[in-house]
């Protein structure tokens, strides 16, 4: 589970947790608040351990992956995709490669990386479950945020690909795309933009991140076993495909 240290990615971790999932809490930043979910988790009589790597780095990602199943005693069956850096507005005057490609390095290298490490063994034993945590804006096409616009839909295109080519070894790979969810990055966001987004989302307010949570465990439940492919929005009813 990466980026599981606070919001979307923490409520995931201990909602996999309270499941019976061995959960590898993948951090970068702080470790204390990694720790705090591994807490949860046991607390509750759950197994789960803090790894801190990046994610966007080659060698890390072995290392977390190898340090992920020694620790945890076994092979990967479950691979989340959360990770995200800094998600800047950017209008296109003032946009630059480098700006797209930090965010491709989050939503597209990382998966890979990823994948390509865990997708062997997975092979083996002809299961695994890979999500992959997208966003409603490709859909909605959200204005001088093409940077972060751009690399969701890069994303959602790897999670449609791979599951084509891994159905046959019956791994599901599937796409969760939240809406806009208040975590810990949006503390100093202005109320009255929250405000707005909650009218205009057909159900009349904004998701929590245990809404996510609950999808995530579903598609990584063996009641999802015949369910690949897919992009599933959790906003409320904010868009329509």
């Amino acid at each position: 589970m990466t980026g599981a240290s606070r919001g979307l990615g923490a409520a995931i971790a201990v909602k996999l947790g309270q499941c019976g999932a061995k959960v590898a809490v993948n951090y970068y930043g702080s470790a204390d608040l990694a720790q705090g979910v591994v807490k949860q988790i046991t607390d509750a009589g759950g197994n789960a351990v803090a790894i801190r790597a990046d994610v966007t780095d080659e060698e890390d990602v072995a290392r977390l992956v190898d340090d992920a199943q020694q620790q945890l005693g076994g092979p990967i069956d479950i691979l989340v995709n959360n990770a995200t850096g800094p998600q800047p507005f950017i209008p296109i005057e003032q946009m630059t490669w480098d700006d797209c490609l930090a965010q491709l390095h989050f939503f597209v290298k990382s998966p890979l990386l990823l994948v390509k490490q865990v997708v062997g063994s997975m092979k083996e034993r002809r299961y695994g479950r890979i999500i992959n945590i997208g966003s409603e804006v490709f859909e909605k096409g959200v204005p001088e945020f093409a940077n972060y616009v751009s690399a969701k839909g890069a994303q959602l295109g790897l999670s449609r690909s791979w599951a084509m080519e891994l159905a046959k070894w019956q791994i599901t790979v599937n796409h969760v795309a939240p809406g806009w969810i208040p975590t810990e990055r949006h503390a100093d966001d202005p109320q009255d933009k929250k405000d707005e987004y909650a009218a205009a989302v057909p159900m009349g307010h904004m998701g929590e991140p245990w809404d996510i949570a609950e999808t995530v465990a579903f598609l990584a439940s063996d009641g999802a076993k015949f369910i690949t492919g897919q992009k599933l929005s959790v906003n409320g009813g904010n868009s329509l495909e």
